[in-house]
């Protein structure tokens, strides 16, 4: 085996050729020319990559390895790990990016030219972009790099360096799910609106992957520290490509709190999600820091330390705006904070997001907009309050994301224009600082704001009852007929996996893509996960794309695919019908699209639904299980039957969507009705 030769797992190797480990096993047993482990242990060998997609295709098990599979499968089994591959790669992939024509130049080399040109023009790229002090560490000697960098290159000559990049890392981010606590696009683009449009510098203290300064859009500079030296490396990396080469970027390592690479540092803007509930940051050694300018926090209150360090980094009128856990606008251990927050003027406006908008999911998070006071100035006297959850959606429904954000952009731009907005029940408000100088200093929004009236009083909530009794009638009619018995079926079976090899189905993973320069609202709108579980409309947008970095085309979904969620552990498949049609397909969903002529695509979401072949085709953690799509299985039948069993599930699907309508109207009368009662506008009759 070539020194430093690219090995793959038997997980690997089942993933590349679209089957299970079992079947991986089998061929060990039963072929004597199947590669010999080159490492690993007993339990888990590895294998010389580039053997076993030899033997793979001399056995017509893989006709073709796809480009970005076999790319991924060299940086996951780089023999210095994930993060180091993504190292070299990036800085390929930003040496391409300014000059296209570099992969070109090198493409005649040898390897060993390769790997011994390639380092200086690596660290003087790096050096010019980030600056010398920058955390981007390239091993001494790229010879075990170099199929890694051509694969990436080869690649990257296709999709874009960009691109590439955000594959291979996004890849990273989701092999480790734990490890890693993500700000998602939707309230990272948000939070970067409401700090102003085009600041000059911006500052993240506690940057993770990058998503905040992504989504911003500074004409100056981007500075970011982050404490994993690795995740900084790669964020590093990230922003470069994905800003204009103008603004420059600085990124640094370390503990923002502790040891501030920035401490001179004055911006415009400080976008930040910090790390929550952390007893450790610091408590005991920083008691006389001067970032403390509105009182020491509580050991318990991390989060308005990384407030106040924020506070501390931006100039006089520069905007804060924060991620924050719901306790910390309560908890009485920070309310002498809050109080001078208020009372300065600093703390302008208090948003709770609706609950899953970003992790932990299970939370109502918050979004805290401040300004550094203005020593000249006189303090403002009001805050407002927003509660996304009080948007209206649809029946039952919560509002798409879309509409939460523009809802919150727009009374934030009336607000900070004006002073003060119309106050809206259930959903904002704006407060006279002084009615929140208690003994709380509770800035909760949904405490401050009236509970919204029953909409239309009794009238509109006696629609809502013909509504529910014409939808029950609907639900008693399309009620599945009494099943005939039967005896446990015997069908010859085949999987997914082996459909789309065969051709009968193309199958696509969703996730990717940017929006169109011309703004088409279809163009824009986005299938998720959450929209096929709960059967509704796409809700999702898609990002814009970068002026450098060209459109990256999504996956598109029509009319009769068949779309099914990988994480979860559910029984979830749904036909896309003609509302649906044309949105781009969201992360964590693949699609299926069958061809009519062999394969009715009824019939096929209708079997992919079954709990038996969900539970055999998942793979299960300790928090999470996933679906290898390619594992379910079919049954081979004529497609006369086929269409036969499609029929019957296209009823129960139509039977199962008119439950749900009843279920939120049945939902939506009862809260009405409690409201209404509770309010005064129902009377008990």
């Amino acid at each position: 085996m070539p020194e430093h030769a690219s090995e793959v797992t038997a997980a690997g190797i089942a993933r590349l050729a679209g089957v299970g480990r079992a079947a991986v096993s089998n061929w060990r047993r039963r072929h004597d020319d199947f590669p010999k482990p080159v490492g690993g242990s007993d339990t888990s060998p590895t294998y010389e990559l580039t053997a076993v997609e030899r033997w793979l295709q001399q056995q017509g098990k893989l006709p073709s390895v796809p480009l970005r599979e076999r790319l991924w499968q060299r940086a996951d089994s780089h023999p210095d790990g994930v993060p180091a591959a993504l190292r070299v790669a990036g800085s390929l992939l930003m040496l391409m990016q300014g000059d296209p024509a570099i992969s070109v130049s090198y493409s005649a080399a040898t390897d060993e030219e390769f790997a011994a040109r390639l380092p200086a023009e690596m660290e003087t790229a790096l050096a010019a972009r980030f600056g010398p002090e920058h955390p981007v560490r390239l091993p001494d000697s790229l010879d075990d790099a170099v199929p890694l960098l051509r694969t990436t290159a080869k690649f990257a000559e296709d999709t874009g360096p960009a691109q590439t990049y955000e594959f291979l890392f996004g890849r990273y981010l989701d092999a480790n799910p734990r490890q890693f606590t993500l700000t998602p696009q939707g309230p990272a683009e948000l939070m970067a609106a409401l700090a102003g449009e085009r600041p000059g510098r911006v500052l993240d203290p506690a940057c993770g992957s990058g998503a905040l300064l992504r989504a911003s859009s500074a004409t100056g500079s981007l500075h970011a520290q982050e404490i994993d030296p690795e995740l900084a490396a790669l964020t590093a990396l990230r922003l470069a490509m994905a800003t204009d080469p103008a603004v420059r970027v600085r990124v640094r390592s370390g503990d923002s709190l502790r040891e501030d690479a920035y401490r001179e540092l004055v911006v415009d803007t400080v976008l930040c999600h910090p790390p929550f509930n952390d007893r450790n940051w610091g408590h005991d050694e920083l008691g006389y820091d001067p970032r403390w300018e509105y009182g020491f926090p509580a050991r318990t209150e991390s989060e308005l330390a990384w407030l106040q360090h924020s506070l501390a980094h931006v100039r006089d009128g520069g905007t804060v705006v924060m991620l924050m856990p719901p306790a910390a606008a309560s908890r009485r251990s920070g309310r002498r904070v809050r109080a001078d927050l208020l009372r300065r003027g600093a703390l302008r406006a208090v948003v709770a997001l609706p609950a899953g908008a970003a992790p932990p999911h299970g939370l109502p998070l918050h979004l805290w907009v401040l300004r550094k006071p203005d020593p000249d100035g006189r303090p403002p006297g009001e805050l407002l309050v927003f509660d996304a959850a009080g948007i209206p959606g649809h029946g039952a429904e919560r509002a798409p994301w879309y509409a939460v954000s523009a809802a919150v952009l727009d009374v934030w731009a009336a607000f900070d224009r004006h002073g003060s907005v119309p106050d809206r029940p259930g959903v904002n408000r704006t407060l006279p600082v002084i009615e929140l100088l208690d003994d709380d200093v509770d800035v909760t929004p949904a405490r401050h704001l009236p509970p919204p009236a029953a909409e239309g009083g009794a009238a509109a909530l006696e629609s809502v009852r013909d509504r529910l009794a014409m939808t029950l009638r609907r639900t008693a009619e399309t009620a599945p007929a009494p099943p005939a018995a039967g005896e446990p079926a015997r069908w010859p079976t085949t999987t997914v996996g082996e459909l789309a090899r065969a051709g009968a189905l193309l199958m696509r993973a969703g996730g990717g893509g940017t929006a169109r320069a011309d703004g088409s609202a279809a163009a824009h709108a986005v299938l998720t996960e959450h929209d096929v579980v709960v059967g509704g409309e796409p809700t999702g947008l898609l990002p814009p794309g970068r002026p450098d970095g060209g459109v990256e085309e999504p996956v598109l979904v029509e009319e009769g695919d068949v779309v099914v969620p990988v994480l979860g552990g559910g029984a979830v498949a749904r036909v896309v019908d003609g509302a649906s049609a044309g949105a781009a397909l969201g992360r964590n969903v693949y699609l299926l699209r069958p061809d009519t002529t062999a394969l009715d695509p009824w019939f096929l979401a209708g079997f992919l639904r079954g709990t038996a072949n969900n539970r055999q085709a998942s793979s299960f953690a300790s928090t999470s299980t996933r679906l290898d799509v390619r594992r379910l299985q079919v049954p081979r039948l004529p497609l006369a039957d086929q269409r036969r069993y499609g029929e019957r599930f296209r009823t129960l699907a139509a039977f199962e969507e008119t439950l749900r309508q009843a279920t939120q109207l049945g939902d939506q009368l009862v809260q009405g009705l409690y409201d209404g009662l509770t309010d005064g506008t129902v009377r008990p009759g």
